[in-house]
């Protein structure tokens, strides 16, 4: 992309773009805190980004023990960003990545671990002044490909892109958006700015959102301990099933 089309958006574009965002973000946490249910899968006006025909996706994996998320990798959009945690500003608004650290990811830690129960939400920006950001490429993803989220304990969570949807601000529904789709299920929500952009109230039109869920996990190898070899059979094997089980 030029630089006439990154200049054009600018930090305050960027910084009102988010306001409708933030703002339901906030709307979310309150409806998790009244308990208000599952919300249904996003229609309407929130149209499907470039996905393919319809192709068997994998099983669900369960829900795995609460663990920071430290790093998200997705090949396919180029993303390999640490993930910073965000909470409220004094509005009630989530605060998204400072545009100094326009290359990381904030988790928003007032709702689930990536991995856990629920949708766990990861916010970035499309763009700054005269570049591209992290999630410049997230339009790009579709249906079926990988997004790892490394965690704190070591693990890796997996997950696997269901659904790339542009939802539009003047209709954005927060529960809809944010809300987990499966009852029990670990998922993953990616959200940035997109559709068009309006030089004159300096706002994007939509919000570009990846919706994924856990899939697989994988721990690093255990490393043996010296003088114990024996033991370091035994362990190895009861490790390795541990995490067939897991993954069963």
């Amino acid at each position: 992309m030029s630089e006439t089309r990154f200049a054009g958006a600018g930090r305050l574009a960027m910084g009102l773009a988010w306001v409708a965002l933030l703002l339901g973000l906030w709307m979310w946490g309150r409806d998790i805190t009244d308990g208000t249910g599952a919300p249904a899968p996003m229609t309407g006006d929130a149209a499907a980004v470039g996905r393919p025909p319809a192709h068997p996706l994998p099983e669900a994996h369960a829900p795995i023990a609460a663990a920071r998320p430290q790093r998200v990798d997705i090949a396919a959009a180029g993303v390999h960003a640490p993930v910073v945690g965000a909470g409220l500003d004094r509005k009630g608004a989530v605060k998204p990545p400072p545009f100094s650290r326009a290359d990381s990811v904030a988790w928003y830690r007032g709702g689930p671990e990536p991995g856990t129960v629920g949708a766990a939400l990861l916010v970035g920006h499309v763009d700054t002044r005269s570049k591209p950001a992290v999630f410049y490429r997230l339009s790009d993803l579709r249906r079926g490909e990988t997004v790892r989220v490394a965690r704190s304990d070591g693990s890796t969570a997996e997950f696997t892109v269901e659904d790339v949807a542009m939802v539009t601000a003047k209709r954005f529904d927060a529960r809809r958006v944010y809300g987990a789709r499966t009852t029990g299920r670990a998922e993953l929500r990616l959200i940035t700015c997109g559709g068009r952009f309006d030089p004159k109230t300096r706002t994007y039109s939509a919000n570009v959102v990846v919706s994924a869920y856990l899939t697989g996990t994988t721990r690093p190898p255990s490393h043996p301990t010296p003088g114990n070899t024996g033991n370091t059979g035994t362990a190895g094997t009861a490790g390795t099933a541990g995490t067939a089980g897991t993954a069963g």
